[in-house]
């Protein structure tokens, strides 16, 4: 996609937004140099001011890397960028990415357990009751997209109870990732939201303070659904 020239009402986010766009589209490969501050300026038609404030941000992303007195060149995001890009990289061009939502998907499988493991371990005092809430909203709800929203805050509260600053950081950007596309995927999450026993069981196992159950309870609710959507993947890259 040609760069546009810029809405002036927020001019360095509009510029931020197209670059980014043009780097995660791969119009912009990595170790390609950008334009020269004035070329974007003017093919942008912002101030040159704009288009700096722009770079810097895109450069804080992992996106580019600036040099003083050279080329700004693109950089491989795969390797430079951080979560903060997940939700840009689900949705785009208003289209689930299914790679993005496979990663997702693993790094809950992986993550879950353990993140399970330590809320029974460490047993807030808070935790029961917050979880057994969170199982009756589930059980009442009949709305698909509100359920996963009752699961969300079911996880929500078992991140909390394992006192992980760094689950908690990597739960926030999945979560800010999932939750604008739950309408897209409430068909593909019906199944697993669908089952309030298991929510239930690992809830109890956390409750008593058994860190084996409810990991064990944690892959038994995360597994089917992953291992059912890794399987439509696989037949969708045979075909």
């Amino acid at each position: 996609m040609p760069l546009q020239p810029v809405n002036r009402r927020s001019v360095p986010e509009d510029v931020f937004e197209q670059i980014v766009s043009e780097v995660l589209s791969g119009e912009m490969q990595p170790g390609q140099p950008l334009p020269s501050e004035r070329r974007l300026a003017e093919v942008l038609g912002v101030s040159r001011p704009a288009v700096r404030e722009a770079l810097k941000r895109v450069s804080a992303a992992g996106l580019v890397e600036v040099r003083q007195g050279d080329a700004t060149t693109v950089r491989d995001f795969r390797r430079h960028a951080g979560l903060d890009l997940l939700p840009r990289l689900l949705m785009r061009a208003g289209e689930l990415d299914l790679s993005v939502v496979r990663s997702i998907l693993e790094a809950r499988l992986h993550n879950g357990p353990k993140v399970a493991e330590l809320a029974a371990q460490r047993r807030q005092p808070e935790l029961p009751a917050q979880l057994h809430d969170a199982v009756a909203a589930l059980e009442s709800e009949q709305d698909p997209v509100e359920r996963q929203r009752h699961a969300l805050m079911f996880w929500d509260h078992v991140v909390d109870g394992a006192d992980s600053i760094v689950f908690r950081l990597m739960y926030n950007t999945l979560r800010a990732t999932y939750e604008p596309a739950l309408p897209a995927l409430a068909t593909v999450m019906a199944a697993e939201v669908g089952r309030p026993q298991a929510y239930r069981r690992l809830a109890d196992a956390i409750t008593v303070g058994d860190p084996a159950a409810a990991k064990q309870a944690a892959i038994d609710l995360l597994e089917p659904t992953t291992a059912a959507m890794l399987a439509a993947f696989e037949r969708l890259e045979t075909a």
